[in-house]
């Protein structure tokens, strides 16, 4: 895509509109290679399931801050505001970006997040100066009262984290997207690629994942085919599709036949 249609988060601007995680990788080579192949400019690492002081060679948290990726550091497995606050707080005070994914969870069998819990983080993070990412429902009226607060992105679910159920409410992002100010990033429940290209020919702005490349049979194909997803339906997007009808439209011109 061209320089002039980055994906801009806050003050931050990206070439790729894929976000990809580290987790569930065979080891890290398996990582780094996938993340390689996938293009992401951003990569999201959850801070409670890794040793944030390990910088060992061959250690995970040595290839992420080799400055080839924008980390974005997230609150997966925090239940609670409180929880969720004291994690980015201390991954500020290690020297990582502060731009930043918000995750409180609410369920522990659907993982779904407790929205009371993240509105109330999101308002303190965003008064402390962090540049907020908040995971949340498909909710269009949730997704405006995270907008109003001041956080950078909305980033609702299409199907619960993990599932690779694809987008199950296309109607509810659909209308995320039409109103929304800020970028509507498609987080949670994308299998393959043809899901991220429907989340992106939407209109949403960019999608995260992870266990949909980490879990494919062969992860770094598959993240090169979640790269090209994503461009493609941007483009798509960009593009105008030809409007639906419900009868048939000769392709050739029906005047000066034979």
């Amino acid at each position: 895509m061209s320089l002039a249609d980055q994906l801009r988060i806050g003050s931050h601007s990206f070439g790729s509109r894929l976000i990809v995680g580290t987790g569930k990788y065979r080891d890290v080579a398996e990582t780094e290679a996938a993340l390689v192949a996938s293009g992401a400019e951003v990569v999201t690492v959850a801070l409670r399931r890794v040793d944030l002081k390990d910088r060992g060679a061959g250690s995970l948290m040595s290839l992420l801050m080799s400055k080839r990726w924008t980390i974005l550091p997230n609150t997966a497995g925090c239940h609670t505001a409180e929880e969720a606050l004291r994690t980015l707080r201390l991954a500020r005070e290690l020297g990582i970006a502060d731009l930043v994914k918000l995750e409180v969870i609410g369920d522990a069998r659907t993982l779904y997040p407790d929205n009371e819990q993240t509105l109330e983080a999101a308002k303190i993070l965003v008064k402390e100066g962090f540049v907020v990412l908040p995971y949340c429902m498909d909710d269009p009226v949730l997704c405006r009262k995270l907008e109003d607060l001041g956080c950078a992105a909305v980033m609702p679910l299409a199907a619960p984290i993990g599932s690779g159920l694809g987008i199950r409410n296309p109607y509810n992002l659909l209308n995320i997207v039409e109103n929304a100010k800020v970028p509507v990033i498609v987080d949670a429940g994308v299998g393959t690629a043809s899901d991220a290209a429907v989340a992106m020919e939407l209109g949403c702005h960019g999608v995260l994942m992870n266990t949909a490349i980490a879990l494919a049979k062969d992860p770094i194909l598959m993240a090169g085919a979640m790269k090209d997803a994503v461009s493609a339906g941007r483009r798509a997007f960009l593009a105008g599709r030809m409007p639906k009808r419900l009868h048939a439209a000769a392709s050739s011109p029906e005047s000066g036949l034979i």
